[in-house]
C-alpha cells in the first residue's frame, strides 16, 4: 500500500470510528486506489481499458455473473449489431477482420470477452450495488454492495472507498413493463423481450408484439421465420429506414453527410431515398413523425428503426399492424379502435430504463425522473466530486467510447496531480 492509499484508508477508518457507525460493521471495507466502475457492460469495459492504458487501476462491480449481461442473458438469438462494426468497436481494439459488417450476438459477446482478457479486466461478479454516497468529510465515495453466494442467496457485503466513481450501468438496466388493464386476467403467456430467445417457442401461435422499435420489429420478423402469426402494436409515429442505402450503411452515410450539410437537409435527403426504396410507410400503419429521423434522435433520443426485412413481411400480410391496447381479457385483446382479437401470447418490446436513481445518492448529476445525466451530450459525462457517467449518450457504443476516453483522460489528470502533491504519512 503506497502513501496515497494508506492515508485515504487511515482517514476512512478513523472517520468511521469517530462517528461510531456500528450499523455497518458487517461490511467488509475495501479501499480502491483508482476508480470504482459500476457495470461490466461495453461502457464499463471501455473505461477500464482506457484507464489501464494510462496505468490507473480500477475495480468493476457487476451484479450478474458475466460481462455484457444484457447481450448474454437478455437478448434474442438472431440479434445482430444494427450498425456496421466500425461504429461499435471499443477503444484500443478493433473487431477481427473476419467478422461480418454486422456481427452476430455471439460474435459481439466473443469480442467483448476477448477485450476484457486483452486488458486484464476482471470484474467483481455477482455483486449488486445498493448505494453510493459521497462522504464530504474525507472526500471519498462509499459504494456499498451485496454479494451472492454459490446458492444465489445474498451474502456478505462490501463497502468500497474510492476517490472516483464511474456510473456505467447504462440506459438499459431495468426492463420497462407497462401496466395494461386486464393483464392479470389474460391466460396466455406475457413476456418481455428480455426473456425472448427465439420464435421457435411460439410456432403456430398468434402473438401480439407491443412496441415498434428495433426490437419489436425484429421479433416480429423472427416470429414469421418460425411460422408464428404476429401482430405489431403501433401507437406512435415511427421512422423506418433501410439498413443500407446507395450501397452504404444508412448510419455511415448519414454521418458522412452531416460533415457537409445541416441535419435538416440530411433528414430531407434520407426521407426522399426512403420513399423511393420503401414506399409510403403510412399506408402500412407506420406514420412518420413530423421531425426528421436524425433531428428526432438528437432532440428526443428516439432511435429510428433500421429495417431487416420486417417491412416486406408487413406488405405481404404476414405481420398485421394494430393500434394501441385498451384492455385484456382471458384470451382477447381489445384495441383502442374498438376491435377485438384473440391471441395466444403477448411479447412486450417496451424497452428498458436506467436504474441509477435507485442506488446513487447524489441528486445533482442525474435526473431522478429518467436516471440520465441532466446535461445532454456531449457534456453529460462528468459531475462533481469525481463522479462520471458512461453509456448514457443515447448514441450507442460510439458515444460510450467517446466518453470513456474523456473520463480516463480526466481521471489521469487528477491522479497525477494528487500523487505530485502528496506528502508522505509520518511513521510511528
Amino acid at each position: 500500500m503506497d502513501y496515497l492509499q494508506e492515508r485515504a484508508w487511515k482517514e476512512s477508518n478513523d472517520h468511521h470510528v469517530n462517528n461510531n457507525n456500528n450499523n455497518n460493521n458487517n461490511l467488509r471495507r475495501v479501499f480502491v486506489p483508482g476508480p470504482v466502475i459500476v457495470g461490466a457492460g461495453p461502457s464499463g469495459l471501455a473505461v477500464a481499458a482506457c484507464l489501464k492504458q494510462r496505468g490507473i487501476p480500477s475495480v468493476i462491480i457487476e451484479r450478474t455473473n458475466c460481462v455484457a449481461s444484457l447481450w448474454q442473458l437478455k437478448s434474442y438469438d438472431r440479434l445482430r449489431l444494427h450498425l456496421p462494426k466500425q461504429f461499435c468497436e471499443l477503444p484500443l481494439m478493433p473487431f477481427p477482420q473476419s467478422f461480418p459488417t454486422y456481427p452476430t450476438k455471439q460474435q459481439f459477446i466473443t469480442y467483448l470477452e476477448a477485450y476484457a482478457t486483452k486488458f486484464d479486466i476482471n470484474p467483481l461478479f455477482d455483486e449488486s450495488v445498493e448505494s453510493a454516497t459521497f462522504d464530504s468529510g474525507i472526500g471519498f465515495w462509499r459504494v456499498r454492495s451485496v454479494g451472492k453466494g454459490k446458492s444465489g442467496e445474498e451474502g456478505g457485503g462490501h463497502e468500497f472507498v474510492c476517490r472516483w466513481l464511474v456510473v456505467a450501468t447504462g440506459e438499459n438496466a431495468e426492463e420497462v413493463v407497462p401496466e395494461i388493464r386486464g393483464m392479470k386476467e389474460f391466460k396466455g403467456q406475457i413476456v418481455h423481450t428480455s426473456c425472448y430467445k427465439s420464435g421457435g417457442a411460439f410456432q403456430g401461435k398468434k402473438v401480439l408484439v407491443v412496441g415498434c422499435g428495433n426490437s419489436g420489429m425484429e421479433v416480429c420478423f423472427d416470429l414469421c421465420l418460425h411460422n408464428a402469426s404476429p401482430s405489431l402494436v403501433v401507437r406512435d409515429a415511427v421512422h423506418v429506414l433501410p439498413r443500407e442505402m446507395l450501397g452504404r450503411s444508412t448510419f455511415g452515410l448519414s454521418m458522412w453527410l452531416l460533415k457537409w450539410f445541416p441535419v435538416r437537409l440530411v433528414d430531407a435527403f434520407l426521407l426522399i431515398v426512403c420513399r423511393i426504396l420503401l414506399g409510403d410507410t403510412s399506408k402500412l400503419g407506420l406514420v412518420r413523425p413530423r421531425i426528421g429521423p436524425l433531428e428526432l434522435k438528437s432532440s428526443a433520443g428516439k432511435t429510428p428503426v433500421l429495417d431487416v426485412g420486417t417491412l416486406d413481411r408487413i406488405k405481404k400480410g404476414d405481420i398485421k399492424v394494430v393500434p394501441g391496447i385498451k384492455r385484456l381479457t382471458r384470451q382477447t385483446v381489445e384495441f383502442v379502435n374498438g376491435e377485438t382479437e384473440d391471441f395466444d401470447a403477448i411479447i412486450l418490446a417496451t424497452g428498458y430504463k436506467s436504474n441509477v436513481p435507485s442506488w446513487l445518492k447524489e441528486k445533482g448529476m442525474f435526473s431522478e425522473k429518467d436516471g440520465f445525466p441532466r446535461q445532454p451530450f456531449p457534456n453529460g459525462w462528468k459531475g462533481d466530486n469525481g463522479l462520471y457517467a458512461v453509456g448514457f449518450t443515447k448514441r450507442g457504443l460510439l458515444g460510450a467510447s467517446m466518453d470513456a476516453r474523456r473520463i480516463a483522460e480526466d481521471i489521469e489528470g487528477c491522479w497525477k496531480a494528487e500523487v505530485k502533491n502528496l506528502t508522505p504519512l509520518s511513521r510511528s
